[in-house]
């Protein structure tokens, strides 16, 4: 089918909105008509080359959320017009890493930013004669999308768009890295690096999982606040005060497990973050920086003689098919403030505007929200 798509076609171009192509699902795959998408920074990251893909053009967009419009051989778990988030991981269930119940790093992940389709090698969109590379496999940024059913989770009808295509990622990603990745035990001390769309769903574990004083970092005054209503105990601007105050309030001991949410592209707070993380204690990176940086300071032989763990996160350390479904379970019972993040829709042909607008108000999260004229 024809439609349209944000394309971009070189680093450090903005996003162009052009006609492109959609294939026909083909054996394992599902077409799904999209109605939101978010505009997450790691799409952002695409245009600063941050992020590398595999080749031009990119079509944008890993968190979406739509309805099931048709269904490809063999997928029997899926029937039209189930309501559906894309999962920016794809979970088989089958694979080595699944079934070690490491799901968020499926074999089929090893293609995210490759963009040919798992199934078959193949491209299942074109521009101007040339395959497009989807975003993490998924190719939000588009009206439709053809993707694995292991990037597809089916949800509840009666949770709306707009909340449904944020738990794709930022959401699941720091729920996750609280409760799976860094495993916070009742009455442990927690610091939160960044308060953005992952640190505010970090933070909302770190409370559900029972953590005794929670301490934020994050130099926006209006997220600080934000992060008091939360449930943090203690808010700091800067690393250098968190420091001082958390070391008063914790006798010297330090925090039981830092959790890093604010992305840096040369890493060089790392070594502060350390600072901030207790004997054996856990320090956590969930945030996504410079996939290309390789230069990273850190005194070694301290973590050695103190025992400290640095700790990778991908899409919180769980598995996607179970995360998703029980963010949105915890957001229907009031345990989850997912309707607190102020939140701005967008058309899609409104997106650099839309990514600007983000960047210059602090807290604010966009979505795309497409309509018959997109299509």
């Amino acid at each position: 089918m024809k439609t349209r798509g944000a394309l971009i076609w070189d680093r450090n171009q903005p996003w162009s909105i052009e006609d492109i192509e959609i294939g026909e699902p083909r054996a394992g795959e599902v077409t799904v008509r999209m109605e939101t998408a978010g505009l997450c920074d790691a799409d952002r990251h695409l245009v600063t080359g941050d992020i590398a893909m595999a080749g031009f053009p990119v079509l944008g967009g890993h968190e979406g959320a739509g309805v099931v419009v048709e269904v490809g051989a063999g997928v029997h778990d899926l029937t039209v017009g189930d309501h559906v988030v894309m999962s920016f991981v794809p979970s088989c269930g089958t694979c080595g890493p699944c079934r070690a119940g490491l799901c968020n790093l499926c074999d089929l992940g090893a293609g995210l930013l490759g963009g040919a389709a798992v199934s078959d090698g193949t491209f299942r969109a074109t521009a101007r004669g040339r395959g497009v590379h989807p975003m993490a496999l998924v190719g939000a940024f588009a009206p439709y999308a053809v993707v694995h059913r292991a990037s597809v989770v089916k949800i509840d009808p009666s949770i709306p768009f707009e909340i449904a295509c944020l738990v794709g990622c930022d959401i699941t990603t720091g729920y996750g890295s609280a409760v799976h990745t860094a495993r916070i035990q009742p009455g442990e001390d927690v610091a939160i690096i960044g308060l953005g769309g992952v640190g505010a769903s970090t933070l909302q574990g770190a409370v559900l999982s029972g953590a005794s004083r929670i301490f934020v970092v994050d130099p926006v005054e209006w997220k600080r606040t934000q992060a008091e209503k939360l449930g943090a105990t203690d808010v700091y601007p800067d690393l250098a005060t968190a420091a001082a105050g958390i070391t008063a309030a914790t006798g010297g001991r330090m925090c039981h497990k830092v959790i890093a949410s604010m992305g840096r592209r040369d890493g060089d707070d790392l070594e502060a973050w350390m600072d901030l993380t207790a004997r054996a204690g856990t320090c956590v990176l969930t945030a996504m920086g410079s996939t290309v940086a390789a230069q990273v300071p850190l005194t070694l032989s301290m973590r050695t003689l103190l025992q400290k763990n640095l700790q990778g996160s991908l899409f919180g350390g769980g598995n996607p098919h179970e995360d998703i479904l029980e963010v949105l379970a915890l957001y229907k019972l009031g345990d989850l403030d997912l309707d607190g993040t102020l939140t701005r829709e967008y058309r899609l042909d409104q997106i650099n505007e839309g990514y600007e607008e983000i960047h210059r108000t602090p807290g604010l999260r966009g979505i795309i929200r497409f309509t018959d004229a997109d299509r």
